[in-house]
């Protein structure tokens, strides 16, 4: 199992085959740095749509050496982003990521009916961190994308952060959802979803390859210590790999938490459409950004 985000890396860099990136609107130094050492790691093989005169001329002020990287020429934005999410619709690419450009930009391409990345599931955002005080990586949902989900969002958002969890190597993924309390209270729709989403998943609704508790509350998701002085027992108590957030205030609140005190490296990216879509923001630190192209390429290799 996968339990620093440099081990997801270093298992990338053992295959011969890199998967195939396409990067929408590449005219972007940060995201190409990012991009020219995912390619020099031989994690990937990128392909840089956009502006090519911007796109050589920033890979010349980098010292990215692109003479065998595919460039495709387009300078709308829109264009650029409908190229990125057809490649991968027409299997010539494993998955996308978004560069100088809106992000609705770039999710209109990927939901687009005609030749989008469309499945029957519910795009969620999924970040998973590393933090010195756990023992393992840990995934959080969704504090990017869904707003105040109701139960059959948060089943598809689940089954989302399942599968990013077993890309891991986590053979029985523990997901918790969180709650103010472990009660089943009317008037906390959170600890009813959480009650509910825990009986589905007892009556076999994600498969025998999870366990989803809840409602839990995050001390007891994640602290073993609190689990025994409280006497709380559960398989998931103290050993959570997914935490299901109620809203995305939740979900962007421990996020940044986790990033700004808890001194957590990170990797994001979108779930739920036929590739992982890489979204970063321009505040994340190169090392986020790396690692959430390392991320989506560890998942598109499972996917193949």
């Amino acid at each position: 199992m996968i339990k620093r985000l440099d081990d997801i890396i270093e298992e990338l860099k053992k295959s011969e085959n890199p998967v195939v990136l396409t990067v929408a609107a590449a005219q972007d130094e940060e995201v190409m740095t990012a991009v020219k050492d995912a390619y020099e790691k031989n994690i990937i093989k990128p392909v840089l749509i956009g502006d090519e005169e911007k796109i050589r001329k920033i890979a010349s002020n980098i010292g990215f050496c692109i003479d065998n990287v595919e460039i495709i020429n387009k300078t709308e934005l829109k264009d650029a982003a409908e190229e990125a999410v057809k490649m991968v619709a027409d299997g010539k690419a494993d998955f996308v990521m978004k560069g100088i450009l809106d992000t609705s930009i770039i999710l209109k391409e990927v939901l687009n009916k005609e030749y989008g990345l469309r499945t029957d599931s519910l795009l969620s955002h999924v970040m998973i961190y590393e933090l010195p005080s756990y023992k393992k990586l840990l995934i959080l949902t969704d504090g990017g994308m869904n707003i105040n989900p109701d139960f059959e969002q948060k089943k598809k958002i689940i089954r989302n952060s399942i599968e990013a969890a077993k890309s891991l190597g986590i053979e029985k993924v523990k997901v918790a959802c969180l709650a103010a309390k472990e009660k089943v209270n009317e008037k906390m729709p959170a600890t009813v979803d959480a009650d509910m989403l825990k009986k589905f998943s007892e009556e076999g609704g994600f498969g025998e390859g999870a366990i989803v508790e809840g409602p839990i509350a995050f001390d007891l998701a994640v602290s073993e210590d609190a689990c025994r002085i409280k006497g709380y027992k559960s398989e998931v108590g103290g050993d959570a790999d997914i935490l299901l957030v109620p809203n995305i205030e939740t979900g962007n609140g421990i996020g940044k938490s986790f990033t700004y005190m808890g001194n957590a490296k990170s990797a994001g990216i979108i779930m739920g459409a036929k590739a992982p879509v890489v979204l970063v923001s321009r505040a994340d630190t190169h090392e986020s950004k790396l690692y959430s192209i390392a991320y989506g390429a560890l998942i598109s290799k499972m996917n193949k």
